[in-house]
C-alpha cells in the first residue's frame, strides 16, 4: 500500500500483522510438493503442504494443532511436544499462504493434530474456505476416531468429507497402533461414522495404512471387509507407510527402551513395549524408533487390495507425494 505513508504503513504492520503465522522454512519436493514450516506469534511450530497433481488438482494438507497429544506410534507428529490447538486464523493462513502464490482447489486436514479435538476452530475455517476456491465437497476431515467429534460432524458444519484413520480390523491391535482405541472403541467409532454417512449422505473415507507384518495379511483384509457393512457407506484408501526416523522436537533420553509410550517421568528398564491406557500425552521423543515398522511391498498392498474389492469393498491406494521431503502421509514432524 504506497498510498499510505511510511510510518503508518511500519505501523500497521506492528499493530496489524499480515498474517498470524511466520513462514519460515520451505522445502520443495522432486514432485513439485511443497511444505512450509510456520511458527505461531507464541512460537508454537507446525506445518503445511501444497500437494501438486499432474490433472490439476492443487490439494492443501492444513494442521489444526500444533503437535499432537495422541501419540499413535507410527506418526511422527505424536513424537512432538504437544503445543496447543491452533485458531481459526492460524487454520487459515496456512491455505492462504499457498493460495497467494496460486490457486488452490482441494484442502485435506490431514496435517498435524486431531482436528475433531479442535472442531469449533476447525468447523470455523471450512466455512471460509470456499472463499479461497477451496469448496466443503473438496474438504476432508481426517480423525483417528475421536468418537464426540464424529457425531458433532453428523449434525454441524458445512458438508466436508469424513475420513476415519483406522489401520486395523483387531481392537487389541489397533489399541497398539493407535493408544486412542482404549478411549474409543472402534465398534463404537464405527457406528458413529454410519450416522454421519446416513445423515451426511457420503460415504466415509478409511485410511488404512500398510505396515509389513504388522496388518497387511490377507487375513486381515478379510477381517477389515466384514467391518465394513454396508459396503455402500465406505471407501478404503490404501496408504503405503513412510519411514519418520527419529524423534525430532527435542533430543531423545540416553539408553532408553525403544518403546514405551506409557511413561510421564524416566521409566525404570523393560517396561511393557506398548501401553495404550495412559491418561495424558507423554513426554517428547518416547516413541517407538522407525525401525520397529516397515512398509509393506507392492505385491502385498495389491493382494490386499484384491481381497478388499473381492468382497465388494471399493479400494484405492493412495498416491505418496513428497517423501523426499517429509511431507507424506505421517511424516510431518516440525523440523527446521
Amino acid at each position: 500500500m504506497t498510498n499510505l505513508p511510511l510510518e503508518l504503513r511500519d505501523a500497521l504492520a506492528g499493530e496489524v500483522p499480515f498474517s498470524s503465522l511466520e513462514a519460515g522454512t520451505e522445502a520443495l519436493a522432486s514432485d513439485g510438493t511443497e511444505k512450509v514450516l510456520f511458527h505461531t506469534a507464541d512460537g508454537r511450530p507446525l506445518e503445511a503442504v501444497l500437494m501438486r497433481y499432474r490433472d490439476g488438482r492443487r490439494s492443501l494438507c492444513l494442521s489444526s494443532q500444533s503437535g499432537c497429544p495422541l501419540t499413535c506410534s507410527f506418526c511422527a507428529t505424536g513424537r512432538m511436544k504437544f503445543g496447543r490447538n491452533l485458531t481459526e486464523s492460524e487454520i487459515l493462513d496456512q491455505a492462504l499462504h499457498f493460495r497467494r502464490k496460486e490457486a488452490v482447489n482441494h484442502a485435506v486436514f490431514m496435517g498435524m493434530g486431531e482436528p475433531l479435538m479442535n472442531l469449533d476452530n476447525v468447523l470455523a475455517a471450512c466455512e471460509r474456505l470456499p472463499g479461497l476456491g477451496i469448496a466443503s465437497s473438496n474438504t476432508a476431515i481426517s480423525t483417528v476416531g475421536w468418537l464426540p467429534g464424529i457425531v458433532r460432524l453428523a449434525h454441524e458444519g458445512p458438508p466436508v468429507r469424513l475420513a476415519l484413520s483406522l489401520h486395523a480390523a483387531d481392537e487389541a491391535l489397533r489399541s497398539e497402533l493407535m493408544p486412542v482405541n482404549e478411549r474409543y472403541p472402534l465398534g463404537d467409532v464405527l457406528r458413529a461414522c454410519l450416522e454421519w454417512h446416513e445423515r451426511r449422505r457420503r460415504q466415509v473415507f478409511v485410511e488404512y495404512l500398510m505396515l509389513a507384518g504388522v496388518n497387511d495379511r490377507y487375513e486381515q483384509a478379510v477381517a477389515l471387509a466384514d467391518l465394513l457393512e454396508p459396503r455402500h457407506a465406505f471407501k478404503v484408501n490404501l496408504i503405503p507407510y513412510n519411514p519418520i526416523g527419529p524423534a525430532r522436537a527435542s533430543p531423545p533420553p540416553p539408553a532408553q527402551h525403544p518403546i514405551d509410550p506409557a511413561r510421564a517421568s524416566p521409566p525404570p528398564p523393560a517396561q511393557h513395549p506398548i501401553d495404550p491406557a495412559r491418561a495424558s500425552p507423554p513426554p517428547p521423543a518416547q516413541h517407538p524408533t522407525d525401525a520397529r515398522f516397515g512398509g509393506s511391498g507392492r505385491d502385498a498392498i495389491a493382494a490386499f487390495r484384491s481381497a478388499l474389492e473381492e468382497r465388494g469393498v471399493r479400494t484405492t491406494v493412495r498416491l505418496t507425494r513428497g517423501r523426499d521431503i517429509d511431507a507424506a502421509c505421517g511424516q510431518l514432524a516440525a523440523r527446521g
